[in-house]
């Protein structure tokens, strides 16, 4: 028996296009829109909206003059409403994390780590610069910001998980205030990750809160964008 499909066509388009996909190897160039519309006998509208859908999804990245592509797969998930390190999310993944080290240093406070860390009389902090790595490949640069004064003299070996090490001196991250902010390539940052030049990044920029609700480390992570995905879960509110 022949089951004629009643759905919009737009989205016949997708499920042909999905399939299709799942065929592909990251990095593909689709054809052009004209050839893809032909192929499929659908109008280029109709074509446009489901590349959008599908790019709105993560399964295609569309670069403007350039052409369609299929995205790459992330090796990571995780969900941005659960508080870990880096180097939890890594282990969650199944992978092994690891850690290479750039630079560390301690700096004048300027104005705005004081508004910051709420610390009107704050002089110094110590910042520290790295790589994340799982399996060996770069995933995350990181520079990580604490009041000196926390430190207390203790040295921060350069491996160490700073979630971790704030825990042993009696400071436990309790939760965390996030800004995430998508970028295209980052002429540093991009490099030392080893991004392709059209590969896009997500910093979060974060700060961390103890206890007793007092900021204690500031971070600014870029994730790259192909290897890394975060959802999200949103309850409705039934009051």
């Amino acid at each position: 028996m022949i089951k004629t499909d009643y759905r919009p066509l737009y989205l016949q388009v997708i499920d042909k296009l999905r399939k299709d996909i799942a065929q592909y190897e990251e990095g593909r160039q689709l054809p052009s829109e004209f050839e893809l519309a032909k192929q499929m006998g659908v109008s280029r509208a109709t074509l446009r909206e489901a590349l959008r859908l599908l790019e709105d999804e993560g399964l295609l990245v569309r670069r403007h003059g350039v052409g369609t592509f299929v995205n790459a797969r992330p090796l990571l998930t995780s969900g941005i409403e659960e508080l870990s390190s880096v180097t939890d999310m890594i282990r969650q993944a199944g992978m092994e994390p690891g850690t290479i080290f750039l630079s560390d240093s301690v700096l004048e406070a300027t104005a705005e780590d004081q508004v910051q860390f709420k610390e009107s009389d704050l002089e110094q902090v110590f910042q520290v610069e790295r790589l994340r790595t799982a399996d060996g490949m770069p995933v995350v640069y990181c520079l990580d910001r604490v009041p000196n004064h926390l430190l207390a003299n203790r040295s921060v070996h350069e491996t160490r998980s700073l979630f971790q090490f704030l825990s042993d001196i009696g400071k436990t991250i309790t939760y965390a205030v996030t800004y995430i902010e998508p970028i295209g390539y980052h002429e540093t940052v991009s490099e030392l990750l080893e991004s392709d030049a059209g590969a896009s990044l997500l910093l979060l920029n974060q700060t961390h809160y103890d206890q007793y609700d007092q900021p204690i480390l500031y971070s600014q992570n870029y994730f790259r964008a192909d290897k890394f995905k975060f959802h999200v879960l949103r309850r409705r509110n039934m009051s």
